[in-house]
C-alpha cells in the first residue's frame, strides 16, 4: 500500500511540473515586435515598444531559470504591448493626416474668402 501511495504522489508531482516550452513560443512576440518596428513605433510609440522588448527579454531569462509559466505569461504580455504600440502608431499617423487635412481646409477657406469675400460662407 505504501508503494502505491508513493507512486501516486510521484505521478502527481510530475504532473504539476511545467514543461519547457519550445522556441516557437517566442515567435508570436518576436513577430509582433518586428511588425511594430516596421510600423514606425520607435518614433510614434516608443514606450510600449520598450515594454514589449523588456518583457521579451525577461521571458528569455524566465526560460533559463525554468520559470516557464511566468515566461509564457510575459511573452503574451510582450505581444500585447507590441500590438498596442502598433495601434498607437496607427492612431498617431491618422491624427497627423487629420491635422494636415484641417490645415489644407483652412488654407482653402482663406483663399476662398480672399477671392469671394466674407459672403462665401
Amino acid at each position: 500500500m505504501k508503494s502505491i501511495l508513493t507512486t501516486v504522489i510521484c505521478f502527481s508531482l510530475a504532473a504539476c511540473t511545467a514543461v519547457r516550452p519550445g522556441p516557437e513560443v517566442f515567435a508570436a512576440a518576436e513577430r509582433a515586435i518586428q511588425t511594430a518596428v516596421e510600423s514606425g513605433c520607435e518614433e510614434l510609440a516608443p514606450v510600449e515598444l520598450r515594454f514589449a522588448r523588456e518583457k521579451l527579454a525577461v521571458a528569455r531569462e524566465g526560460i533559463e531559470k525554468q520559470k516557464y509559466d511566468v515566461a509564457v505569461y510575459l511573452l503574451e504580455q510582450a505581444e500585447i504591448n507590441a500590438e498596442l504600440a502598433i495601434e498607437k502608431a496607427r492612431s498617431a499617423i491618422s491624427r497627423r493626416q487629420v491635422n494636415e487635412l484641417s490645415r489644407s481646409n483652412e488654407e482653402l477657406d482663406t483663399q476662398l474668402r480672399a477671392t469671394f469675400g466674407d459672403e462665401f460662407k
